[in-house]
This record gives structure tokens, C-alpha cells and sequence, in this order.
């Protein structure tokens, strides 16, 4: 079973909760439990055990990366042996991704201090042959296809001409050696492949428009085959198996994404794969080795698998009934011959396990625990939870609560998702368990624009950046507050990225609901964000003006929802930290705030770091920044009133 999520070379029903009956019943229960012991925080934010493993294509080996001189290295071993060889000796930065080439060969990549300009490398499986493939000073590498039978070779997309756009290059995984095989006019933003890797279809983007571009063969001239705007979705997924038409995931003629497929030559949907009343569904599985769809995923409160073929179907049952019946299962690596399985599970509680599946023999075989020194019996419930905004829209999000302690008038943290183009989900967060661990309770929301949950939705935050996206904040917030949970005086918010943003904003737009705010390299000023996005996001720039305000038009409401040009409104302590190698938020952003909060006197505290870009992934860095947090948060968010379970 093929999840196209996974292929990718480089990189690895809905259940509302009323949180006051939820209560209710279950105090019994609670009423049996102690409040957990402190557990130290670099327990929460460590390396994990081992991660990312990848089955060779002849099912002999596992890849997989593991910590080495506190750095995340790339790691060999033979299935039947437990010795590993450690294949790279990086200090600097973890390795970002990996990938089986062949069955002898590997590739990763790496980028430089979080600038994100990713480029690959390559090894043997022993050790030898190491060679950098991609690596020029500010280009990014991007994946197209691994070119399943041409073992020296895959595909891939180098902004090295221009770093606005990427052109399709053929690489020898060998030598190093580049074959281009299409110039990028200037508005391609994407390439597929059909099943014997030949670009076959391009996406093109004017900013605003979308159009998708077919050819019969790769010695033709693409032709247009469908042209939507952008609030319509139509993303080809794979090609039929024949090569003559395509699956895909759109939303044309209606509000939710679908799996449909799609005749190429009368240009129109047909057949209906799945879809779903509630949600949008994007993703679809299938076997290359039997050339069948098996699946589609979709995710409500949880993410859930509708098979479509029996034979997948009854082999991810027989291995999901030998794991642990509270964890979810994905299958994120095979070989060659579909019989050898990777299994990643995972739940709200636990950051899971990595098992071997073999499929003829019906054994399951654990690889590794994540987090071992973590028990999931301490760990906090992630439920999931809903409620109404003042304009009547239904919002979905998830609250957690510290174990052990009553659900009043609890300190919490307001958590809203970086993006905006995203959505929370259920499952294992560290820094979730980290503030419900001492003692915090934390919502998440997936605010109007959160993605997954229709066009309707998402288009509703169009140019509402700090307004009515605020504004679901604002009532998730409150929403608490009524329910008796959380105690109006000790309430912070904390972001990252667009999360930053919104947390910013809040102290703006309303100074007296938090006490104090946390911005995790969040956009402070419109106007200079926009201006300081990566070049290759530059195709885009129009839908931004779209999607978040145009520099011209929209100016004063641009200037009105740009937290660092209000902060005189702003009383709250403010906590801001920043990767100074930052290639979708500059440095510029934070330091703007900062000096604006300075310069009237409020409480500012301000980490950067030289060596980190969009988001810490440095061990200790991730350590000084929760440490710092937490003194922060503990300085202004006071716990004594918690209240042990009677």
C-alpha cells in the first residue's frame, strides 16, 4: 500500500465533547488520580530514540536516523542483525530526510542553519561513495519522483536558474550529474510524473489563476486541460494506471474536496472515488506492485482509512489487531514486494513506536519506542471539542487538561496553529504535554481558514488577518471562561509563526483578556512580511494580496491588523523568540516588535538564535527556549489556585 504522502524519497467518526458533562461524568475516575509528578523538560523536547526509518527496496535493510553527538545521523542496519552503522557525522544541524535510492544507495538532505535551502546528498549503504549532489549556494531541492525503475537516477526541481521557479532535472544519484528536461517558462509552480516517469503534467499559476497543463508524451508541447482560480481546488494526484487519465483530489462544483477521476480527453470528472460530508479529502493511497487504489485518508477529529481494496484492507487489520488498541497505525514504509511493512503508531498520550511488519508470516516486530522515558499513564487526554462564534460558525478544536486537577478556574494557555492554511490534530504534541505537566490547560483551535474543513471555511478567511480569524480566537477563548475552566486572570497566548501573529494580535485587540503572550517567529508588520517573503514564494504573491490584503488597497487595514505598527495598545508582557536564518518570517519582524514594546516601556523578553531559522530544531536551543517559557509564563500565570480532584 502506497500513501502518497510517503513516497516521497526525501521525507517520511467526528466525536464532539461538551467539556462540562465530559467532566461530570468521569469525576469518579478523576477523583482517583494524584496530580503527576514534574518531569523534567528536556524529556519532553529530547531527540527521539530513533525516527524516519525506511525499508530498503529489496526488504533486506532499515534506514533510519538517531542521535549522535546530540544531532540526528543517518543509520544502517540488516534486518536479521541488531549491530547499525552509522553512515554520516553531522555536529551541526539534524539531517532533514532521507530516502532509499536502490537497494544499495541512499539519499538525504541537509540545509544551513535553518535557511531551509535544502540540498541532497548521497551514500552507500556501507558507508562509501558519500558525494553532495545539489548543493549550491542558495538554491532549494525539491522532489518530483524517484523514477521507481531506473535505480541510478530520480527527479527533482532546482531553482538554480532562477529562485523564483523551479526547472525538472534528471539526477544521476552516482556522479552528481544534472540533465535538464524542461525550461521553466516563469509560471510553472509544480511537475508530475505518470507511472514510467515522464512529465506529463505541469501546474501554472498567473497569482491568482491556476491552470493545469497536459501532454501526451514527453516530445509534445503541454496543453492547457483545466483553468480554475485559486478558492477552487483541483490537484492531480496520480495517473490511472494505464497512464490516460487521472485521479485527483478537488472541490469544483462544490464545498468539500473529493476523490474523483478525471478523463483527460472530454476534460471532465467522472467516476466518484470517495468523499465526505464533513471534510475535505486530499490523500489516496495505492500499490504499485499490484497497480490497484487501496485507500483514501481523511481526518475528522482523528485521521481515519477508507480502503478500497480488500487485500490492503485485510492486511492492515491483521497487524492493527497486535498493536495497541488506543494508538492510531501508519503504514510509512515498504519494499519493493509490498510483504515487508514499516508501522508508525502513535496517540494523544504517546509519541509511539516504529514496528516491522511481515506480511507473509503475519509477525509484528517492535523496532522502537520514541520516547521511552515518557509514560503515557502521565500524560494528559487530547479531547476534542467545539463551540459557536459570536457571526455563528461552528469551531473545532481540541482541549487538554492537567491530569489530576479539577477542571476550574485553571491557568491556560491559548494555543491557535501556525499557517494560517493548516489545522490542528489529535495526536502527540510535546509542548502540549509539557504545559498540561505543569499544570496548564491548553486549547487549540482550527480557526476559520483552517484547511480541511471546505472551501467555505477556508475562503472565510480571506483578508481577515487579525479580524475575524481574531475574533474565533477571541471566542474559543471566552468560550472557556463561561464553561468555568479557565480563570480569566491567568490566561496567556502562545503561537509560532502564524500562531506568532495571532498571538500579537491579541495583545492588541484585546489588551485585557491575557496576561501575558508568547510570539514563536511570528509576522508583526504586513507589509514588511510580505516584502521579505523567499523568492521562489514569489508566484504566489498575488493570491497573498488575495488571501491577506493588498499593500496598496488594503493599506489601512494592513496598518490596522500589523501588531508592531498598534503596539501602544498592547499591557501585556510579551515573550518573543526568533531564528535569525528565517526564510519565511525575517528576523525583521520580531525585532520591530521588540523595539516597538521597548519604546513604550512594556515588558519585553527576546531570544534569537544565529543557528536556527523558521523554528528551533537544535537540541539545546529547543532546551534555553522552553526553559526560558516556562519561567516566563509561570512569572505571570500564577498557579497556586489549582485545586487537587476531591
Amino acid at each position: 500500500m502506497k500513501h502518497l504522502k510517503t513516497r516521497c524519497i526525501f521525507l517520511s467518526v467526528l466525536l464532539l465533547v461538551n467539556i462540562l458533562s465530559s467532566c461530570q461524568n468521569k469525576e469518579q475516575k478523576l477523583a482517583s488520580l494524584e496530580p503527576v509528578p514534574k518531569i523534567e523538560l528536556e524529556n519532553f523536547f529530547r531527540n527521539v530514540e530513533k525516527r524516519s526509518f525506511k525499508i530498503s527496496p529489496d526488504g533486506e535493510y532499515f534506514a533510519y536516523l538517531a542521535p549522535w553527538k546530540n544531532r540526528m545521523n543517518l543509520f544502517v542496519k540488516k534486518i536479521d542483525q541488531d549491530s547499525a552503522f552509522r553512515l554520516t557525522s553531522v555536529t551541526d544541524r539534524d539531517i532533514a530526510g532521507l530516502g532509499w535510492v536502490n537497494s544499495q544507495r541512499l539519499i538525504y538532505l541537509r540545509d544551513n542553519g535553518g535557511d531551509e535551502n535544502y540540498y541532497a546528498m548521497a551514500v552507500d549503504k556501507d558507508g562509501k561513495n558519500a558525494i553532495a549532489l545539489t548543493k549550491f549556494d542558495n538554491v532549494v531541492t525539491q522532489f518530483i519522483d524517484e523514477l521507481e525503475n531506473q535505480d541510478d537516477y530520480i527527479l527533482i526541481g532546482l531553482n538554480k536558474r532562477n529562485p523564483q521557479i523551479f526547472d525538472p532535472y534528471r539526477l544521476n544519484v552516482n556522479t552528481g550529474e544534472l540533465e535538464m528536461l524542461a525550461e521553466n517558462p516563469g509560471n510553472i509552480t509544480g511537475w508530475k510524473t505518470d507511472h514510467q516517469g515522464k512529465l506529463r503534467i505541469a501546474t501554472t499559476t498567473d497569482g491568482v489563476n491556476t491552470s493545469i497543463l497536459y501532454r501526451a508524451t514527453e516530445s509534445e508541447p503541454f496543453q492547457e486541460l483545466l483553468t480554475t482560480t485559486f478558492k477552487d481546488s483541483f490537484k492531480p494526484l496520480i495517473f490511472t494506471f494505464d497512464n490516460k487519465n487521472l485521479y485527483v483530489s478537488s472541490n469544483i462544483g462544490r464545498d468539500k474536496n473529493a476523490i474523483k477521476l478525471f478523463n483527460i480527453e472530454s476534460k471532465t470528472e467522472q467516476e466518484s472515488i470517495f468523499e465526505h460530508n464533513d471534510v475535505d479529502v486530499y490523500n489516496l493511497s495505492y500499490s504499485k506492485k499490484r497497480k490497484k487504489l487501496t485507500a483514501v485518508h481523511f481526518e475528522t477529529d482523528k485521521d481515519h482509512l477508507h480502503f478500497l481494496d480488500a487485500e490492503s484492507e485485510t492486511v492492515y487489520n491483521k497487524l492493527k489487531a497486535q498493536l495497541p488498541s488506543d494508538e492510531q497505525a501508519i503504514i510509512s514504509s515498504e519494499n519493493k514486494e509490498e510483504d515487508k511493512l514499516i508501522v508508525r503508531t502513535y496517540s494523544d498520550k504517546s509519541r509511539g513506536s516504529y514496528y516491522f511488519y511481515d506480511v507473509k508470516a503475519d509477525k509484528l516486530q517492535k523496532l522502537e519506542d520514541l520516547s521511552p522515558w515518557l509514560d503515557k499513564n502521565q500524560m494528559a487526554e487530547m479531547k476534542p471539542i467545539e463551540y459557536t462564534t459570536r457571526d455563528g460558525l461552528k469551531i473545532n478544536g481540541y482541549l487538554t487538561l492537567p491530569v489530576g486537577v479539577k477542571a476550574e478556574n485553571l491557568p491556560v494557555i491559548i494555543n491557535p496553529h501556525g499557517g494560517p492554511w493548516a489545522r490542528d490534530s489529535w495526536g502527540f504534541n510535546p509542548e502540549v504535554q509539557f504545559f498540561a505537566n505543569r499544570g496548564y490547560a491548553v486549547l487549540q483551535m482550527n480557526f476559520r481558514g483552517s484547511t480541511g474543513y471546505g472551501k467555505s471555511f477556508w475562503t472565510k478567511s480571506f483578508k481577515q488577518w487579525g479580524k475575524t480569524m481574531q475574533d474565533d480566537i477571541t471566542d474559543g477563548t471566552n468560550w472557556l471562561v463561561e464553561q468555568g475552566i479557565a480563570d480569566k486572570n491567568r490566561i496567556a497566548i502562545y503561537g509560532g509563526s502564524y500562531g506568532g501573529y495571532a498571538t500579537l494580535q491579541g495583545l492588541v485587540r484585546e489588551p485585557d483578556l491575557y496576561a501575558c503572550g508568547v510570539d514563536y517567529v511570528g509576522v508583526s508588520n504586513l507589509f514588511t512580511f510580505m516584502g521579505t517573503i523567499p523568492p521562489y514564494w514569489k508566484p504566489y504573491l498575488e493570491m497573498l494580496y488575495e488571501m491577506v490584503g493588498d499593500l496598496k488597497a488594503d493599506s489601512v487595514q494592513l496598518k490596522n491588523t500589523s501588531p508592531a505598527l498598534n503596539a501602544e495598545k498592547i499591557k501585556s508582557p510579551l515573550f518573543i523568540a526568533q531564528g535569525a536564518n528565517d526564510p519565511r518570517v525575517n528576523k525583521s519582524e520580531s525585532d520591530q516588535m521588540v523595539k516597538a514594546m521597548k519604546a513604550r516601556g512594556v515588558e519585553v523578553e527576546y531570544l534569537v538564535k544565529d543557528n536556527e531559522g523558521h523554528g528551533f530544531r537544535n537540541e539545546e536551543n529547543k532546551f534555553e527556549f522552553y526553559r526560558s517559557m516556562e519561567a516566563f509564563l509561570d512569572k505571570h500565570l500564577k498557579k497556586e489556585n489549582l485545586t487537587k480532584v476531591q
